[in-house]
């Protein structure tokens, strides 16, 4: 089996061999750009070199970045644990020409490594372009001898990138890998795409131009290329499993879960493992980059993270704090990589034991208040927004654990009445503040921006 610290170590090898600069992963925390909150993706740290803001003494290069995305649009956060590849943490792969190579070059690598380094059956790799990309369907054809059906124009912009609303874009090529047809879904672009059958695996964008404020393109004298590929979904391809959570990571930090809570795997503990495991990485290495708990901002976002891991082990029957104990195995995966991770683990080990010990607490009044507000519900009925607002307000019960132990009992919630309430009590709390010397807290709450 190809373990994950292979499958990186030979994406950074094949890349390098190839002239690529190799680059360390930056940290989580963006140095070079204030509207975001965490790394999200590959390219982040490379966003001024493409503008041409800045320079680097490379033109080419090849990384695996650590990555976080906990809100927003990709609602990681509440769908970790119930889906096969939601993630709070996960590395993107990637290899970048600052005005080098552009599609050609970058097409032939994806095929080669894909195909020939690492042994892909062609049949099962179908890839999108976008409509009126010709130049990009033709090298399909060239490159891979592909047939016209399985290199599939896509006409929406999630096969168009952009940065923002100015500056450099251009069309993708996403390549995805067929699992088999006893697992339900169509090929991108079909009404059935949303099953679980064709995975996207590696997506290549092509930057190619210049977006002006009023819409309007033009070419870039330098065309670039930006590509990443999550590596979770590559090693389930390569380790012959369906789930990210059945890869070799993932099943060690699962297994140290289930010995410490004397649980299974599978069945009614299914998600709170995977919860735990998800969470555990991206605690242990938001802490590691210098991120530590608190009521706003970066901090709040991990606070949140270490509470719903925190009430899940509560769910497995933990008795005393459990997270800190699953750090050695944490570190013994991905330490080796990712050195950082062996530097701060008694910090992520202390941070962890601090926040559980904490939160036990609060956890355990909250509960008690949501069984008692939802015994005389019916199955499936829908918890007032007041009321999870006063667990919130009163008790300090964080919504969305409300909320995702509503989710594990069959019950709703109403989203809008507790935004309702929470408006109302942020207006009251401005209308009563005197300028005293301190602004009124309004704790960051679900609307993290990423």
């Amino acid at each position: 089996m190809t373990s994950t610290n292979d499958i990186r170590r030979s994406f950074l090898d094949y890349f390098e061999r190839e002239g690529h600069a190799r680059v360390a992963s930056a940290p989580l925390v963006p140095h070079n750009d204030p509207t975001l909150m965490f790394v999200n993706a590959g390219m982040v740290p490379f966003k001024n070199v493409f503008t041409g803001l800045e320079s680097r003494p490379y033109s080419t290069a090849v990384s695996s970045q650590k990555c976080v995305r906990a809100g927003g649009k990709h609602n990681d956060l509440d769908n970790v644990g119930y889906t096969a590849r939601h993630h709070t943490f996960f590395e993107m792969l990637g290899n970048f020409s600052f005005g080098d190579y552009f599609k050609e070059r970058a097409i032939t690598h994806a095929w080669t490594l894909l195909t020939k380094e690492w042994g892909i059956d062609p049949k099962r790799l179908t890839v999108t372009v976008y409509h009126t990309d010709d130049e990009a369907f033709a090298l399909w054809q060239k490159i891979a001898g592909l047939p016209d059906d399985r290199i599939i124009r896509i006409a929406t912009n999630d096969n168009f990138w952009s940065m923002g609303d100015t500056g450099p874009c251009g069309p993708c090529s996403e390549i995805f890998f067929d699992h088999g047809d006893h697992i339900p879904g169509g090929p991108p672009g079909s009404p059935d795409e949303d099953g679980d059958r064709f995975v996207e695996i590696w997506n290549l964008v092509f930057m190619q131009f210049e977006q002006a404020a009023d819409g309007t393109r033009t070419p870039l004298p330098r065309p670039s290329i930006d590509t990443g590929m999550g590596i979770e979904r590559v090693a389930a391809v390569l380790q012959g499993v369906h789930d990210n959570y059945d890869t070799d990571t993932f099943r060690a930090l699962i297994a140290a879960s289930c010995a410490l809570t004397g649980t299974l795997a599978e069945g009614a503990a299914k998600a709170s493992h995977r919860v735990i495991a998800d969470h555990l990485r991206s605690s242990g290495f938001l802490v590691a980059d210098g991120v530590l708990p608190a009521n706003e901002g970066r901090g709040y976002v991990l606070r949140r993270i270490m509470r719903r891991a925190m009430r899940h082990a509560h769910i497995l029957g933990a008795k005393t704090p459990l997270m800190h104990r699953l750090v050695p195995a944490l570190v013994a995966e991905m330490g080796a990589a990712y050195p950082e991770l062996v530097r701060a683990q008694p910090l992520i080990e202390a941070t962890l034991l601090q926040e559980e010990t904490r939160f036990r607490r609060t956890l355990e009044n909250g509960l008690k208040l949501l069984d008692e507000a939802t015994a005389g519900m019916a199955a499936g009925a829908t918890l007032s927004g007041e009321t999870a607002f006063k667990l919130y307000d009163t008790y300090g019960f964080p919504y969305d654990l409300t909320e995702d132990a509503l989710r594990a009992g069959g019950f709703g919630i109403d989203r809008a009445g507790f935004d309702a309430a929470m408006a109302e009590q942020k207006r009251a709390a401005r209308a009563a503040w005197k300028g005293s010397g301190e602004r009124a807290s309004d704790e960051v709450w679900f609307d993290i921006a990423e």
